[in-house]
């Protein structure tokens, strides 16, 4: 089946608002066997949506829209895909009385303005939006199908994923679309591209490779008549990914990096504790980000300057002899944090964010120590020389070394520290 996306919304087209549902439903449409060919961009104007909707319902059998879906006067998706299709939209009762409910649990009076948003077509369902007030739109006409859906994205997705999707998917009949992604960290995307080359000859599972921002994704798409048939093709085809790539493959599908090191800490009963130079509070915060995080984080330090450093506890000399961006002051802060929180795990941070060298040492240099009962060790890392990229990357790297420590205290464990660079 042939898609297209409609993204309504003329803050889309000044630039104030990034469009990310595109994006993300591009990533989600050929998961459910569709494939899109098409993603357009207009502004609120009836005019314009009328042209573009006529368009889409032209050449595409699959057309999903979003935003334009609100109370005011320049929301207008309905009365676009009401006037393609000949019809007139009319309040539905029974969501009207949706509407008065949801406002009523915050105690508010709905406006009358919201009336708009209770209206369908004859040709028109309702689809539930438990998190707002725009409830989306399915509508089968002829040869076409539109899904109007929210524009904020917490709202879009989880429509998508609870009630627009599997019925998608029922649509292809006969056929199961069943998508897995692992995630990497420590290869570049030409190594982890050759290293699994033999893998793109089994066409099902499709394998695609992904630069991100936590690393290179692999995502497999298998298709089959049977659901089971489809996950036995990933199965076997992710068991084959593992054994290339080994200790590499961090996680998978919605996990991240500060999920699966969080879920470990918790399992092995470990403390985690601090000590941020380059990342200035990043790590702390990405870590924290996690629900029930104060299970297992202790606390962490920011120390911007040499000076604030040997505050804390780094000795001065150490500094003065070797550099606030070297091994031995990453060692010695995460022995720092790992003492001064009573942690059972160390974690460190120091380099040059840039744009300037520092010390004489570029831009994007990097250096990540990790202290446990063990030893304390660090790693020296590279990373592209603009200041976001920096701290974000080596906040991953970070965890990502963590990672490999808590897998070697696994009492079933063993795995050796991979000292790695990205």
């Amino acid at each position: 089946m042939k898609g297209e996306i409609i993204s309504v919304g003329t803050e889309l087209l000044l630039g104030e608002v990034v469009d990310t549902n595109s994006n993300y439903l591009a990533l989600q449409l050929p998961l459910v066997g569709i494939d899109l060919r098409w993603i357009s961009t207009v502004g609120d104007s009836l005019d314009g949506l009328i042209e573009v909707f006529h368009r889409a319902i032209g050449r595409s059998d699959i057309i999903i829209a979003t935003g334009g879906l609100g109370p005011t006067g320049d929301d207008l998706t309905r009365e676009a895909i009401a006037a393609v299709l000949g019809e007139t939209p009319s309040v539905n009762e029974a969501l009207l009385e949706g509407l008065r409910a949801f406002f009523l649990r915050f105690g508010r009076t709905m406006s009358p303005h919201n009336i708009k948003q209770a209206t369908l077509i004859p040709s028109a369902e309702a689809i539930v939006n438990p998190r707002g007030t725009a409830p989306g739109w399915w509508v089968e006409k002829g040869m076409s199908t539109i899904v109007a859906i929210p524009g904020p994205p917490g709202e879009m997705q989880r429509m998508w994923e609870i009630e627009v999707a599997p019925r998608l998917q029922k649509k292809i009949f006969g056929h199961f679309k069943i998508c897995r992604t692992l995630k990497c960290f420590g290869r570049g995307e030409a190594e982890t591209d050759e290293l699994i080359a033999s893998m793109y000859l089994l066409k099902n599972p499709d394998l695609g490779i992904y630069a991100k921002p936590d690393g290179i994704h692999l995502r497999l798409v298998a298709m089959a008549g049977k659901e089971i048939e489809a996950r036995e093709m990933l199965d076997s085809a992710e068991v084959r990914l593992r054994d290339i790539l080994g200790d590499s493959v961090w996680g998978s599908d919605s996990e991240t990096l500060e999920t699966v090191t969080g879920e470990l800490l918790a399992r092995l009963g470990l403390k985690l504790a601090t000590m941020e130079s380059v990342t200035g509070g990043l790590l702390a915060s990405t870590v924290t980000d996690v629900p029930g995080s104060s299970g297992y984080f202790q606390g962490g330090l920011i120390s911007y300057t040499s000076e604030s450093k040997s505050l804390f506890g780094v000795e001065a000399g150490l500094i003065e002899k070797h550099g606030a961006v070297s091994h031995e002051t990453a060692q010695a802060m995460a022995d720092v944090a790992r003492c001064r929180f009573n942690a059972d795990i160390g974690l460190a941070t120091t380099g040059v964010a840039g744009p300037d060298p520092m010390e004489g040492k570029p831009p994007g240099l990097v250096y990540i120590a990790i202290s446990d009962h063990r030893g304390t060790r660090s790693v020296e890392a590279h990373y592209p020389p603009r200041r976001p990229d920096v701290k974000r990357l080596a906040v991953i790297h970070a965890l990502f070394l963590l990672r490999q420590v808590l897998l070697e205290l696994e009492p079933e464990g063993g795995h050796q520290w991979g000292l790695s660079s990205a």
